[in-house]
C-alpha cells in the first residue's frame, strides 16, 4: 500500500497535466467545471503565498514549470467554459454565475469596464514589470557569473571554505542563472495568457448574442443579460487566478537582494527607521488644514504613526547603551575600523602583502569561465589534479596548485598561462568547437576556422559538432577545446618543471624518503650535499625531462661521487647513467631507440675544446663550427622526423654535456643522451649522423 502512495504521489503531476490537457477535448459538467475553477483559485493563492515566505528565488527553482502548468490550466478551463456558454445558453456553473451577478450589479457597462481595468494591469503593470525584471536579471546574473565563480575559487584556495561548500555554491550560481534564464521566456506565457483571456471574453460575448438572438428567441436585452452576465464571470473567474500568479511572477523574480521571507524583511525594514513614520503622520496632519480633507481619518492614521514611529525610537535608543555597555564590559577587542586603500597602505607592512606570486596561474576571457567551471560536465579542476597525479607518477614532482582568474582585458575566448607573475604562455580556443589536427596523413579537407594547436604549434582548424564524425572518417585527429587547453597547458609545465621545482618541494621529497631510508637522506643531506645544490641537480633532470621520482638512486650516486666531483652539472651526469632504466624507458618505443648520432669529428672538436677554471668546465668553440654543427642537425632532423616522435641525438658521455648546452641555446625540444645512459637491452637504431661539411 505505501509503495502504490508513493507511486501515485511521483506521478501526480504527470497525470495531472494528461488531465489538464483532456479539458480542452472533453465536455465537463458544471458541477466539475465549479470544482475546477475553485481549484484554480487556490492553487494561484498557494502559489502567492508561497512566493511570499521563501527567502530566495531557489527555494521555489520549479516556478517556470508551475507557471506553464498554471497557464495551461487557464486556457483549458477558459475553453470548457465557453463550450458551456456557447451551448448552455450562458449557463456555465455556479461560479461564474456569482462572479458575473456580484461585478456587474445589474450595470453591463461599470462590468465590463471592471473586467477591462483588471486585464490590462496585469497586463501592462504587473506582467510586463515582472517580464523586464525577469529579463534584466538574466542577463546580470549571467555577466556577473564568472566573477562570483573565481570568488569562490579564491575562498576555497585560501581555506575559507571546504570544497563541498565550493560545489554546493557554484552549483547555486549556476541554478539561479539557468532560473532566471527560465523565467525571462517563463512570463512570457502570462502576457499571452492576458491576450487570450480578452479574445475569449470578446467570442463568448459576441457569439453568445449571435446564438441567443437567432436559436434562443429572446430578446436583445434578454440575451445581453444573460450572455454579459456569463462572459464577465468567466473572465472574471480566469483572471484572477492569473492576477494572482502575476503578482507571485513578481514576487519571485524581485528577491533577488532578500535574507528572509517577504514578511520579515518588510517588518524588520519598514520599523527600522522609525524617524520616517513620525514625519509621515507630521505630513498627514498638515493635511488637515486642507479645506474639504476628512479630517477624522487624517487625525487616526497620523496619531497611529506618530504613536508606533515614537515607542520605535524609544526602544531603540534603549538598546544602543546596553550594547554599548556590553562593549565596554567585554575583553574581546572592538572590531578595526574600516580605512581607505590610501591609509591602508600608508604602513609599510601592508605592502609586503600583496609581493607574493603564485607558482602557476590562469587567466580567462570572459567566454572560457563556464569552460573551467566546477559544474562542467567535463570539470576542469577535476582533470588538472588528475593530472597533477599523473605528473607525479611520471616525473616525481608534485606541481602546485593552479590559480584560476577571470581576466576582463582578454579577448572573450583567449587564456594566460603565468608562471611567478609573468606570462609564459597564452592561446585562444572557440566554446562548443573541436579542434581537428592534421597528422599529416588527412585523405580529404574539411571546412572549418584555420589556427594553429597551442601546444605543439600543429596547423589545425576548429569545426563544430556535427562535422567531427566526418572530420575523423577523413583522418583528422579531433580532440575538445578543453582538452586543448589542458594539453597546453600540461606541456607548459613540463617544460618549466625545473623552475617550479622549489626547496620546499625538495623539502617534502626528503621527508617523504625518511620514512623509510632515513640513513641515506641522512649520510647525504647535508654532510655531501647541500640542498641547495641537490635542488640544482634535481632541476637538471627535470629541465631535460629526467623524472626525479627514484630519490633512493640519486641519493646514492650522489653518495658514491660527491667526495671527488664538485662540479654539480658533471654529478648529474652519473645520476643520468644511473637512471638509465628510466631514461631508456621513457625514450625508447618497444625496446628500441630511434637517434640520430653524432660524427667522431665533431666528438673530438668538442672534447678538445673543453675548458676547465676554478668552479667547473665549459666549452670553447669557433661560431661558424657550432653554426655548421647546427645546420647539420636541422638538416638530419628534417630527414628523420618521420621516423621519430621525439628528436633525439646520441652522443659518447663525455661529450653529452656540452653538445646538450649549443643545442639548448637554439633547439630546446631536442633530447641529447649519451650511450652510457640507454639500457644494454635496448636495440639503438640510428637514422641519421650529424657531421661537419668539409
Amino acid at each position: 500500500m505505501k509503495k502504490l502512495l508513493e507511486y501515485i504521489l511521483n506521478n501526480t503531476i504527470a497525470v495531472f497535466v494528461v488531465a489538464i490537457i483532456a479539458l480542452i477535448i472533453v465536455p465537463l459538467p458544471t458541477f466539475i467545471l465549479d470544482m475546477m475553477f475553485i481549484f484554480n483559485i487556490t492553487i494561484s493563492l498557494i502559489i502567492l503565498l508561497i512566493t511570499m515566505y521563501i527567502k530566495g528565488p531557489l527555494e521555489f527553482s520549479i516556478f517556470p514549470s508551475v507557471l506553464l502548468i498554471t497557464t495551461l490550466l487557464r486556457i483549458s478551463l477558459n475553453i470548457s467554459s465557453t463550450r458551456l456558454i456557447l451551448s448552455e445558453n450562458g449557463q456555465a456553473g455556479a461560479v461564474i454565475s456569482t462572479f458575473g451577478n456580484f461585478v456587474l450589479r445589474g450595470n453591463i457597462v461599470v462590468g465590463f469596464v471592471i473586467f477591462i481595468i483588471i486585464v490590462l494591469v496585469q497586463f501592462l503593470v504587473i506582467t510586463k514589470g515582472a517580464e523586464r525584471i525577469s529579463e534584466v536579471a538574466a542577463r546580470f546574473t549571467l555577466d556577473a557569473m564568472p566573477g562570483k565563480q573565481m570568488a569562490i575559487d579564491a575562498d576555497m584556495n585560501a581555506g575559507l571554505i571546504t570544497e563541498m561548500e565550493a560545489r554546493k555554491r557554484r552549483s547555486d550560481i549556476q541554478r539561479e542563472a539557468d532560473f532566471y534564464g527560465a523565467m525571462d521566456g517563463a512570463t512570457k506565457l502570462v502576457k499571452g495568457d492576458a491576450i487570450a483571456s480578452i479574445v475569449i471574453t470578446l467570442i463568448n460575448l459576441i457569439g453568445g448574442i449571435i446564438i441567443g438572438m437567432v436559436f434562443g428567441g429572446g430578446t436583445f436585452s434578454e440575451v445581453l443579460s444573460i450572455y454579459s452576465i456569463a462572459t464577465v464571470g468567466d473572465g472574471l473567474v480566469s483572471q484572477i487566478p492569473a492576477l494572482l500568479i502575476s503578482i507571485a511572477t513578481g514576487m519571485i523574480v524581485t528577491r533577488a537582494a532578500s535574507e528572509n521571507n517577504l514578511n520579515i524583511d518588510a517588518t524588520k525594514q519598514f520599523l527600522s527607521q522609525p524617524m520616517t513614520l513620525m514625519i509621515a503622520g507630521i505630513v498627514l496632519l498638515c493635511m488637515c488644514m486642507i479645506p474639504g480633507m476628512p479630517k477624522i481619518q487624517l487625525i487616526l492614521l497620523a496619531s497611529a504613526l506618530l504613536f508606533f514611529g515614537y515607542r520605535l525610537q524609544k526602544a531603540q535608543s534603549e538598546i544602543i547603551p546596553e550594547i554599548e555597555g556590553t562593549k565596554g564590559d567585554s575583553e574581546a577587542a572592538p572590531e578595526p575600523e574600516e580605512v581607505s586603500e590610501m591609509e591602508f597602505y600608508r604602513n609599510i607592512d601592508n605592502i609586503y602583502s600583496i609581493l607574493p606570486v603564485e607558482p602557476i596561474e590562469m587567466e580567462f576571457g570572459y567566454s572560457l569561465i563556464p569552460m573551467v567551471d566546477g559544474n562542467n560536465s567535463s570539470n576542469f579542476i577535476d582533470r588538472v589534479v588528475m593530472f597533477r597525479r599523473q605528473f607525479a607518477l611520471d616525473m616525481g614532482m608534485v606541481i602546485p596548485s593552479v590559480r584560476l582568474r577571470d581576466n576582463g582585458q582578454l579577448n572573450p575566448n583567449q587564456y594566460v598561462i603565468k608562471l611567478k607573475g609573468e606570462e609564459v604562455a597564452r592561446g585562444e580556443i572557440l566554446v562548443d568547437y573541436y579542434l581537428a589536427l592534421d597528422p599529416g596523413n588527412v585523405e580529404m579537407e574539411i571546412d572549418g576556422i584555420d589556427t594553429i594547436e597551442p601546444a605543439y604549434g600543429i596547423p589545425s582548424k576548429w569545426i563544430t559538432e556535427d562535422k567531427k564524425e566526418m572530420a575523423e572518417i577523413y583522418g583528422y585527429t579531433v580532440i575538445d577545446s578543453l582538452s586543448v587547453m589542458l594539453t597546453h597547458l600540461s606541456e607548459v609545465i613540463k617544460n618549466h618543471a625545473a623552475e617550479l621545482f622549489s626547496r620546499q618541494d625538495l623539502g617534502a621529497i626528503l621527508d617523504n624518503v625518511k620514512q623509510y631510508n632515513q640513513t641515506l637522506v641522512d649520510e647525504v643531506v647535508p654532510a655531501m650535499i647541500s640542498q641547495s645544490n641537490l635542488q640544482k641537480l634535481m632541476s637538471n633532470l627535470l629541465k631535460e625531462l629526467i623524472p626525479i621520482r627514484d630519490v633512493e638512486s640519486i641519493l646514492e650516486t650522489i653518495a658514491d661521487y660527491a667526495p671527488t666531483v664538485r662540479d654539480i652539472d658533471l654529478l648529474t651526469e652519473y645520476v643520468r647513467q644511473k637512471l638509465k632504466r628510466t631514461i631508456t624507458r621513457k625514450f625508447a618505443d618497444d625496446g628500441v631507440l630511434r637517434a640520430i648520432t653524432l660524427d667522431a669529428d665533431i666528438e673530438n672538436m668538442i672534447v678538445a675544446g673543453i675548458k676547465q677554471n676554478e668552479h667547473s668546465t665549459y666549452l670553447s668553440l669557433a661560431p661558424e663550427i657550432i653554426q655548421q654543427m647546427m645546420e647539420s642537425m636541422i638538416s638530419q632532423l628534417e630527414k628523420t622526423k618521420e621516423y621519430m616522435n621525439i628528436p633525439i641525438i646520441l652522443t659518447s658521455p663525455v661529450v653529452r654535456l656540452y653538445f646538450h648546452r649549443i643545442t639548448e641555446q637554439f633547439y630546446p625540444n631536442v633530447i641529447v643522451l649519451s650511450f652510457n645512459e640507454i639500457d644494454n637491452a635496448t636495440q639503438i637504431q640510428a637514422v641519421g649522423n650529424i657531421t661537419l661539411k668539409r
